[in-house]
């Protein structure tokens, strides 16, 4: 959906900046330049309150309780700032990730062997049948191991196959760059999106997992980093995932228009 200028999302998110921008957006902003140590460019700060104020009006904004967008900012400790100050930050675990790994275009790239981020959400602090994981991948993952974002082998995205909440299907999917994720929200099935097309996915949730979701590598011993670039990701209560591929889609958009 494209917000108008008369749109009532588009002026109430006016109003509530205060100061020409949603107020969340607006927080937001100020944290990343405060973490850069310099301003933003108006373009990126225009796409960035652009998505805040489409994820409000499409009533999916809520859901969303861990995320960053790990693209636009100016250096790779921007990219690390939550999407909302309430939000855990992600722990760049061991300090791996370093500043030319980082793309303000395309995002944060794995090397397939050391680096990952720690979102610091744990599986079960959602709901057992209300959970969504969401990212966005400049660049596929390109060795064995292929596995994006989750908490342990149940409930992963990954390369050709995703598993949720300790369930024994397997689905089989084609990987590709751009949005990929999965909501359940129901026990007895959920919905996974990737390449954009969604489809249902028969199979009954269990328990979810104590650990907390990783991005660039699986979350249980057995490790499995990927080499993938990713520029986005999500982690919270079940929503719609066509409306929140079409936002952070628009958003890389946006982005990669707005930055010289």
């Amino acid at each position: 959906m494209t917000l108008g200028l008369f749109d009532p999302a588009f002026l109430g998110g006016l109003a509530a900046g205060g100061g020409g921008y949603d107020a969340d957006a607006q927080a937001y902003i100020t944290a990343v330049e405060a973490a850069d140590g310099q301003s933003l460019e108006t373009a990126v700060k225009d796409a960035i309150n652009a998505f805040f104020v489409g994820c409000k009006s499409d009533g999916i904004f809520n859901a969303i309780k861990a995320s960053c967008i790990l693209a636009g900012a100016r250096t790779l400790s921007g990219a690390l700032v939550p999407l909302v100050s309430t939000m855990p930050a992600p722990t760049n675990v061991g300090g791996n990730f370093v500043a030319g790994d980082y793309n303000r275009k395309t995002g944060l790239k794995g090397d397939g062997s050391t680096k990952y981020l720690d979102s610091n959400r744990a599986d079960n602090a959602d709901p057992q049948n209300s959970i969504h994981l969401s990212i966005h991948k400049s660049s596929i993952s390109t060795g064995a191991a292929n596995y994006y974002i989750g908490s342990g082998l149940a409930t992963h995205i990954r390369t050709g196959y995703h598993r949720n909440r300790n369930n024994a299907v397997d689905t089989v999917y084609i990987d590709t760059t751009g949005f990929c994720g999965m909501s359940r929200s129901n026990s007895s099935n959920y919905t996974f999106r990737s390449g954009a097309a969604t489809s249902t996915i028969t199979a009954t949730s269990n328990a979810p997992a104590t650990q907390t979701h990783h991005i660039f590598k699986r979350a249980d011993s057995v490790g499995q980093f990927i080499d993938a670039r990713v520029a986005f990701y999500s982690i919270g209560e079940s929503l719609d995932l066509t409306l929140l591929d079409a936002r952070v889609s628009t958003l890389m958009s946006d982005l990669a228009a707005a930055i010289p």
